[in-house]
């Protein structure tokens, strides 16, 4: 789930949202959910600024343009909350939020064809449905900011459930928050352009802007680009970003960025992303002489270093690149990847890489680890290699979270190295150069440069240690003969001997 230390009316809505699903699948009904937040938030918003309207007395408070031009998308008066939440106990509640959903489409077009219409399948419980309308209308202020925080972290921490409970299908939309909270914390993107390729629901742009916030800088110092090839996904960050006030250029459609590059001229200062793992038939046979494989062709099976080198292709010469791959990346030399990771590597891009333990991902269980690269190192030919494998905690049976003691760790021990102060830490961390990654082979896996933990010393003596388990080691071939004889002999009266 989402890490976060204060979950309240999010967890409320999260149980509503359960109970109302009923047969639905858990893939189709997150729409109907996310939707639901997403039509509450336009309409708190345009209430809102409706309020100031009527304050200033002009009469100006249908007027389109003076919401447009405070970036406030327009309600029209059969789609604002307050008709949904009339109606909320009637048989045609689905049948009005469907509606309202249109006549908003039609009144902005940054919005057409985004958002779902599906509230009056049968289905869908009303009854239960009026319920959820008649949670939302009751949200109460928070003491730390207003109705749209507290719908941006419901929004967040649906999306995290809706991907626990999709699990493999999730990998798509969702990446966990602490991983994109890491990467985050390494670039520190406070300005400039901020790229993502296979931006999901937009949780790479989320992170930025919360760290922007926390960090007193400002939103609008950054502008965001992405690219989505899933449809539905596309929507869900078009809603996921509108609802947290991020402005983001996602291109007019969704679309494959290897075959259509949305933004064929984009040179960023941060790219961030989570590509699918080991991703096959992604088009290398339509793109053998692409400009963007300067460091070799991607081999067709895995796209892994296709990505990479998209990303490579799309920074400008002081940019920066936080990614996720699947730990064969650091190692795998199949159809020329070792060739490309070494030209990489020869080329001073690698900054940094960190192996991240396991049962971080509702979508997979193998092993990943992060890339982060750099055209302009502060540290020339040099790589900092971080083993994280034995961070995080266990928050239910089958998923594990990086703490916020954890991130920041590792953010601070990346920091030290820019600033040349760190040491090497054995089990942990170590700073090696173009030399030492040669002798390894150009083979990245951090576990090759940290080495081992030393041992605590325990303050037994070696000998003493010796005559224990020397003694338990003789009871135990004690106990060994003891159980040979006994099999024996039973095999022996039921007529096997050997």
């Amino acid at each position: 789930m989402a890490n976060t230390s204060e979950i309240g009316f999010e967890k409320q809505i999260w149980d509503a949202a359960d109970e109302l699903r009923g047969s639905m699948d858990a893939a189709e009904y997150k729409h109907v959910i996310l939707g639901l937040i997403f039509l509450k938030y336009l309409s708190d918003k345009f209430e809102q600024r409706y309020n100031e309207l009527v304050d200033e007395g002009s009469g100006f408070e249908e007027d389109r343009d003076e919401y447009t031009a405070e970036g406030v998308f327009f309600v029209p008066p059969e789609a604002r909350w307050s008709e949904i939440s009339k109606k909320a106990h009637t048989a045609e509640n689905g049948k009005t939020i469907d509606n309202a959903m249109r006549l908003i489409e039609n009144e902005n077009n940054s919005l057409k064809g985004i958002l779902p219409k599906s509230f009056s399948r049968p289905e869908l419980d009303k009854t239960k449905l009026g319920a959820v309308i008649d949670l939302f209308t009751n949200v109460q202020m928070s003491d730390h900011g207003d109705k749209k925080d507290i719908l941006g972290r419901t929004y967040e921490y649906c999306l995290s459930m809706f991907a626990e409970t999709e699990g493999k299908k999730a990998g798509e939309f969702y990446t966990p928050a602490c991983v994109v909270k890491t990467l985050v914390a390494v670039l520190q993107p406070y300005n400039g352009r901020v790229y993502d390729p296979c931006c999901g629901s937009g949780g790479m742009f989320v992170q930025s802007k919360n760290f922007i916030e926390n960090h007193s800088g400002n939103i609008k110092d950054i502008s965001v680009y992405g690219q989505e090839y899933n449809p539905t996904t596309w929507k869900m960050a078009k809603m996921n970003l509108a609802i947290r006030g991020i402005e983001a250029d996602l291109g007019e459609n969704n679309a494959d960025t290897f075959r259509v590059d949305l933004h064929p001229t984009l040179k960023a200062d941060y790219v961030m992303a989570n590509p699918p793992f080991n991703l096959k038939k992604w088009g290398q046979e339509d793109l053998q002489d692409d400009v963007r494989w300067k460091y070799g062709i991607p081999p067709k099976n895995n796209a892994n270093f296709a990505w990479m080198q998209h990303m490579i292709h799309h920074l400008n010469p002081n940019g920066k690149i936080g990614l996720v791959l699947a730990n064969g990346s650091l190692s795998s030399t199949t159809g020329g990847e070792g060739k490309i990771r070494q030209a990489i590597v020869e080329d001073d891009l690698v900054e940094a890489i960190v192996a991240l333990p396991t049962q971080l991902f509702y979508t997979t269980g193998i092993p990943v680890c992060l890339w982060f690269l750099n055209r302009n190192k502060k540290q020339e030919g040099k790589t900092l290699f971080i083993d994280a494998r034995e961070m995080g905690t266990m928050v239910s049976r089958k998923l594990r979270e990086l703490t916020d003691e954890d991130i920041n760790l590792i953010a601070d021990t990346y920091n030290k190295f820019v600033d040349g102060t760190l040491e090497d830490e054995k089990g942990f961390c170590k700073v090696s150069d173009i030399e030492e990654i040669k002798k390894h082979d150009f083979i990245l896996t951090p576990g090759r440069y940290v080495g081992f933990k030393p041992e605590e010393d325990d303050g037994i003596p070696f000998e003493e240690k010796m005559a224990t388990l020397t003694k338990e080691l003789g009871e135990l071939f004690e106990e060994s003969n003891k159980l040979e004889s006994k099999i024996r002999q039973s095999l022996k009266e039921i007529g096997f001997e050997f």
